[in-house]
């Protein structure tokens, strides 16, 4: 009997490469990932080894409407289940519309759409979102809200373009939104499922990818690795956490678990701060103790930092044990440490 295949969108990133790891490790699926370039797929393929159950394919542009027809329409027939994890998050773009939100919103519409008409044998379809679209943009740094499964960022558009974090929180929402209203107006005979991470750490899947900028969740515990002992402008971010190897098990048991079929599911370990990054590297790498920042600033960025996330429902659905915080960052720094 052939074992199934998966299609996994954007499958360099940081969260695809876990899943990948995850679904080959587990010796009962294929996998067929997209990249956006030969490069990349060369990189990708040498990782894992050449892998017999990795093959890989290009989408170099999400943003073009269509993007995915010519790969589906080659190799959809083959495809049981498509989890889509790409999407931008570019705190850097100049073009906020060009380069977050259409891209967004177009890979998430062109993937979808590709599913429906191309890849008739699929059974779920899974999509990485993000909590980014629960939070309320205009209050989630209050203490008061509640963020559950049911909850929608009402952010606008208007409000999308006003900043780069904005943009994210505006892709993020708005690409949701869609494939939701896709899924009912097309009838599409498959469940779908969206898994929404908080603020994901956790070391990459491989060193080599580990060298230079990191995903920009753990680009908050970089910081700290790279600061001096006296520095006084070390940005405190808090949050809520999930460890990436917890977001890829989550991902992969999406897969088979119908008990997801229809859900959002919040990834949510706990609440952290990067003081307490500090405090743990402090506490337990060595070769750092005594020459990183000591009392990080009090500045809070980001979205829901403050709001309350209730993700019992989830944790419940999922039942197994997050990895804790600790293990999470000392994970996270041997890696940087070694590269």
């Amino acid at each position: 009997m052939s074992k199934p295949t998966v299609f996994i969108s954007g499958a360099n990133g940081f969260i695809a490469q876990h899943i990948i790891k995850q679904l080959l490790d587990s010796k009962t699926y294929k996998v067929v990932g997209s990249v956006r370039s030969a490069a990349e797929a060369e990189k990708l393929e040498s990782d894992f080894g050449n892998h017999p159950d990795l093959s890989l394919v290009i989408v170099e542009d999400l943003s073009k409407p269509n993007a995915f027809d010519s790969v589906f329409k080659e190799h959809g027939a083959s495809f049981d289940y498509i989890l889509h994890t790409a999407s931008p998050v570019n705190f850097a773009a100049k073009d906020l519309e060009k380069d977050v939100i259409v891209p967004a919103i177009n890979g998430t519409k062109s993937i979808f759409q590709a599913t429906v008409k191309y890849a008739p044998n699929v059974k779920k379809f899974v999509q990485t979102s993000s909590v980014a679209a629960m939070v309320n943009v205009n209050s989630s740094n209050t203490t008061k809200e509640v963020i559950t499964e049911s909850s929608w960022n009402p952010i606008t558009f208007e409000q999308g373009l006003e900043n780069q974090l904005n943009a994210y929180l505006y892709s993020k929402t708005a690409g949701e939104k869609g494939l939701w209203e896709l899924h009912k107006s097309s009838n599409a005979k498959f469940p779908l499922v969206v898994i929404n991470p908080t603020y994901v750490f956790g070391p990459q899947a491989f060193d080599s990818s580990a060298k230079g900028s990191l995903n920009a969740s753990n680009e908050v515990i970089s910081a700290i690795v790279q600061s001096k002992l006296n520095d006084d402008n070390v940005t405190n971010v808090k949050g809520g956490f999930i460890d990436v190897r917890d977001v890829a098990r989550a991902q992969v048991e999406a897969i088979s678990n119908s008990n997801f079929n229809g859900r959002r599911m919040i990834l949510d370990n706990r609440n952290f701060s990067s003081q307490e990054v500090a405090d743990i590297i402090n506490a337990n790498i060595p070769q750092l103790k005594g020459k990183i920042a000591k009392d990080v600033t009090l500045k809070e960025v980001g979205p829901g930092f403050s709001a309350n996330i209730d993700s019992h429902v989830s944790k419940e659905l999922l039942g197994f044990e997050f990895i804790d915080f600790p293990k999470t960052v000392i994970d996270t720094v041997d890696q940087i440490l070694r590269v």
